[in-house]
Parts: C-alpha cells; structure tokens; sequence
C-alpha cells in the first residue's frame, strides 16, 4: 500500500510541476490595440475570396490566411470556401458543429490585417 501512495504522491507533484513549468515558459500574449489596425469593409474583404489571395473575417477581425491555406490540414477547398466572407461560423462550427481548438484560435494572430467596419 505504500507503494501505491507514494507513487501517487509523485505522480501528482510532477503533474502539478509540469502544469507550473508549462505556464511559466509559455508566453503571455500580447494585448492588440485593435483600434489601431488597419479599417476594411465586406466590399473589400471580398476582392480576396480565391486561394491566390483569401482574406477572412471573423469575429470583426479582417485576416489574411493567403499564406497559411498550404499549411491547414484540410484541403484547400475547405478554406476556399470562406475565402473573402466573413467567417466567424466557420471557426465556430468547423462546418460540422464543433469549434476549433484554443490552438488554432491562437494561431490566427500572425494573419490579423484589420478590423471590420459597417460602411460601404
């Protein structure tokens, strides 16, 4: 029996370790002033809705994923899709319901080009 407690004694210290070491070495991100990226309308948006040049919106932030579709693991026609549209469902639902994982949220900051404005 002392086996078993001690190693679960020391299963829960490195669990909790590695917890504290991983928040330590991860960076904190960066707070955005969106105020001052860069203005875009729909209108403007949708000059980019091929794969030479797809620009998305989501959640009121204009992204440029021009240079990311060759990485994204589904083909290219899935992002093609929602190249030049606002696409905020697409992000949330993955088309089939389910949101895409806090990674690749996190991973649309480099594509962040602008901000969404109403007038057109």
């Amino acid at each position: 029996m002392k086996k078993i407690t001690f190693a679960a004694f020391v299963a829960f210290w490195a669990s909790v370790m590695t917890v504290a070491a991983m928040s330590w070495l991860s960076p904190e991100p960066a707070m955005r002033d969106d105020s001052a990226l860069p203005e875009y309308t729909l209108k403007e948006v949708a000059e980019h809705d091929s794969l030479d040049s797809c620009w998305k919106v989501i959640e009121g932030k204009v992204y440029d994923f021009t240079e990311y579709i060759p990485d994204h693991p589904t083909p290219p026609r899935i992002m093609e899709a929602w190249c030049g549209r606002e696409a905020t469902e697409a992000m949330r639902t993955k088309g089939i319901g389910r949101d895409h994982s806090p990674a690749a949220w996190a991973m649309m900051e480099p594509y962040l080009i602008g901000r969404l404005i109403e007038k057109d």
